[in-house]
């Protein structure tokens, strides 16, 4: 199921300062085009990153497009990785975000956190569901690829008071 509210007129692309670039699993290979994807059209205004990074310096590569919320994953490891957190709760603009890596792991009621957006990655899959009010995404990964899923990314940005997302393919 997709975000209705999104869905009741043709999906208007949002102004940079609008857009949000979600990213997971790049796995320690940030590819050219999903830097090229996040500042294209004047940039997103922030980047969220889901977990299993591979390589802190991509964090540096991301925040100079914009700043930086990052979380660990499974495969995130050493001093550098011990320093993200395992989920994070964001808001951004009236948006209630909250990031985790697996969302199988997730063991709260989006609901009654009062949380918008659960963000997710691990699966590889991207995918953009609605329950209730809750938006979940999943931006796919960014990485290298896994199977013959896609290599994507997402933008999520905030319409009438709702939360919309697209995915966005990495032409690799």
């Amino acid at each position: 199921m997709t975000n209705e509210s999104c869905l009741m007129q043709p999906l208007r692309q949002p102004s940079p300062g609008e857009r949000i670039g979600v990213i997971a699993d790049t796995h320690g290979l940030l590819r050219p085009e999903a830097l090229e994807a996040l500042e294209a059209l004047e940039g997103v205004y922030r980047i969220l990153h889901a977990g299993d990074i591979g390589d802190p310096d991509h964090l540096d590569a991301l925040a100079h497009i914009a700043p930086v919320t990052a979380i660990r994953g499974n495969i995130d490891r050493g001093p550098w990785a011990e320093a993200l957190p395992a989920t994070a709760n964001v808001m951004i603009g009236s948006l209630r975000i909250h990031m985790i890596h697996d969302r199988k792991a997730l063991q709260a009621d989006p609901k009654a956190e009062g949380w918008d957006v659960v963000i997710s990655g691990h699966s590889h899959k991207p995918g953009i569901e609605e329950t209730g009010r809750t938006l979940w995404l999943n931006p796919g990964a960014a990485g290298p690829r896994r199977f013959r899923l896609p290599i994507t990314l997402a933008f999520l940005w905030e319409e009438a008071g709702h939360p919309c997302a697209m995915i966005h393919p990495l032409l690799v």
